[in-house]
């Protein structure tokens, strides 16, 4: 029971997860993961055309060695960004028209990579007012109890609160319907086969794991992004397992603790945070790897074209993003790759070698990593016994019978 804890799954949904294997078998978070997501955008994509360019890209994204590609929000929305959805059945947006979608998500399927939607369904604008919801067209019931619009009638909400929209009651079967057709026939049907879930603290994991099974996507993700407190770092990575506990497991979650760490790590030179007092990483992969999504900086997190552009919330620094990279294509977890790192800070050449040897050495979603330094100044792992990797000033070898593969500022991979 113990050993189980420590894993960050109790028995009974260890149980849950093995039952649903068999139902959800094609599902990166249920298995040794390959995967190797894109996120498509950045803060300032909305150009109006930007799925023309990633139809552009896809044939590049397949040679990059990407398998899957995270699209921004599809919906007709209030903010330029698509983060206040209004019309949710409309698949006009900043981004492009439904045709320019449907084209781009066929490009990318041509070359056998897989689109994975920004599902945001914590809260919605109405289309004239506060709450005149349209298209799907719902009442005073689908707000929650305690939002700030003063005509709400739902129920109590299931998760924090969110003041620039109105926060919607996940637990009115009305809502949950009209959700589960949005996703299952108007967003399957333009060709998405994955889901990101946008703010999942917002509502409870559970109905994650509904709009799950609605869709049966074959990726599934949330954003769980709360506040790091580096005495507690447990507490943090728990809320992420708390998450895919909550959904059964069916849905994994960013793993915004590793990205903090590696923001510590990277800013300070404090590497050893990134080993555990159990000896395994110390961000979500070394409780529950197969769950875990790992990323350098998102949309939210980082800068986007240049290091002096975008939202900049929670950034590693600029000129250590490839150590970063260094990290999370060798380590377990399921790895994210930025698009302005690729394509506007002419990243794609350091990055590409990584996802290489990710691939050839066989490193999945549950490869094994053992520790060999996470000191001031320096870490060092080595991952399924035929990978070895450093990151930080000081120097360090894996020793003989090693071949170096790559390297750049302050970070090298071997294999065997």
């Amino acid at each position: 029971m113990k050993g189980i804890k420590q894993l960050g799954i109790s028995v009974s949904v260890a149980l849950s997860v093995a039952l649903l294997s068999s139902a959800y078998a094609a599902t990166e978070q249920n298995k040794s993961s390959s995967a190797i997501l894109m996120q498509g955008f950045h803060w300032n994509s909305a150009n109006g055309n930007w799925y023309g360019t990633l139809q552009g890209k896809a044939s590049d994204m397949k040679n990059l060695g990407i398998t899957h590609v995270w699209f921004p929000p599809p919906s007709d929305a209030a903010s330029r960004e698509g983060y206040l959805p209004r019309q949710l059945n409309v698949l006009n947006s900043s981004y492009g028209n439904e045709t320019a979608l449907r084209n781009a998500i066929s490009a990318l399927n041509g070359q056998g990579i897989k689109s994975v939607v920004d599902v945001v369904i914590n809260h919605r604008v109405g289309t004239n007012n506060w709450a005149d919801f349209t298209n799907p067209t719902w009442d005073c019931r689908a707000v929650v109890n305690n939002d700030e619009w003063s005509g709400r009638c739902g129920n109590g909400d299931t998760g924090d609160g969110y003041n620039a929209a109105r926060d919607l009651d996940h637990t009115q079967g009305f809502l949950q319907n009209d959700l589960k057709t949005w996703l299952s026939s108007r967003l399957k049907g333009v060709g998405f086969s994955g889901i990101r879930y946008d703010y999942s603290k917002g509502y409870s994991s559970y109905y994650a794991g509904v709009y799950h099974d609605a869709m049966n996507p074959n990726f599934c993700v949330g954003e769980i992004w709360t506040n790091l407190d580096y005495n507690n770092v447990d507490a943090h990575r728990q809320l992420l397992m708390n998450y895919v506990d909550g959904n059964n497991g069916k849905c994994g979650a960013f793993d915004f603790t590793t990205k903090g760490l590696l923001n510590q790590a990277l800013n300070a030179g404090d590497y050893w945070r990134l080993r555990a007092y159990d000896g395994k990483p110390a961000g979500g992969i070394g409780w529950w790897a197969q769950k875990m999504v790992t990323f350098v900086d998102n949309h939210d997190t980082g800068p986007s074209e240049s290091c002096s552009a975008g939202q900049n919330h929670w950034p590693v620094p600029c000129g250590k993003v490839m150590q970063g990279y260094a990290y999370i294509l060798t380590h377990p977890g399921i790895p994210t790759v930025y698009y302005p790192h690729v394509y506007n800070w002419n990243l794609r050449g350091a990055i590409k070698p990584l996802i290489d040897i990710r691939k050839e050495k066989g490193i999945t979603s549950t490869a094994s990593v053992s520790i060999q330094k996470a000191e001031y100044g320096l870490y060092s792992a080595i991952i399924n016994g035929n990978t070895a990797m450093k990151i930080g000033w000081k120097d360090w070898s894996p020793g003989a019978g090693w071949t170096l593969r790559t390297y750049g500022d302050q970070y090298a991979v071997w294999t065997k």
